[in-house]
């Protein structure tokens, strides 16, 4: 049998067959794209990051919490343990806090959600690590951003919504892009 399953396919069609997330030589996890089982119900992964108190991020948990319901698997990731415990109060599903934890889940999810500082390394008053921003940036996921900042950075163009309007614009492209097939 483990001639069958060898090379890159073999550990791909095992992985699955085994029900475990495959892993690539680099160390990465490789990203399965699509819909993945929890509890036998197929939900897509939303990736929330957020810095400082947490309070954007807990705003955009609230809202995607009362739009998608269980139909979608929410991960809280914190540059702090504050913003982290503030967006699982909000009804996120699981939470992680640090670089670690924003680089390596980056790459398994479907979405990120954030303000836009999370993609600029220093951000946050350096909360947001250049590894933090570059697994942001490099990440396949769908990224959907609020223009929102703390920085000495204006962004042309973008209209000067207060949050609520924007976290709704948000959950809606997030329906139409994201949650279109599920």
């Amino acid at each position: 049998m483990a001639g069958l399953f060898s090379g890159n396919t073999g550990r791909l069609l095992l992985s699955l067959l085994t029900n475990k997330r495959p892993m690539v030589r680099s160390g990465k996890p490789r990203r399965l794209i699509g819909l993945f089982h929890h509890r036998g119900i197929l939900r897509k992964r939303i990736c929330v990051i957020d810095g400082q108190g947490g309070g954007i991020g807990a705003t955009v948990i609230r809202y995607l919490k009362e739009a998608c319901g269980e139909s979608v698997d929410l991960i809280a990731l914190g540059t702090n343990a504050i913003a982290t415990a503030q967006m699982l109060k909000a009804g996120a599903n699981r939470g992680a806090t640090g670089e670690s934890a924003v680089s390596r889940t980056a790459y398994q999810v479907d979405c990120i959600v954030g303000p836009i500082a999370i993609s600029w390394a220093n951000a946050m008053l350096g909360e947001v690590t250049p590894s933090m921003a570059e697994a942001v940036t490099s990440s396949e996921a769908v990224k959907l951003l609020l223009p929102l900042t703390q920085e000495n950075i204006t962004i042309v163009g973008a209209a000067q919504e207060p949050l609520p309007h924007l976290v709704q614009s948000l959950v809606e492209k997030l329906k139409k892009e994201v949650l279109s097939d599920v």
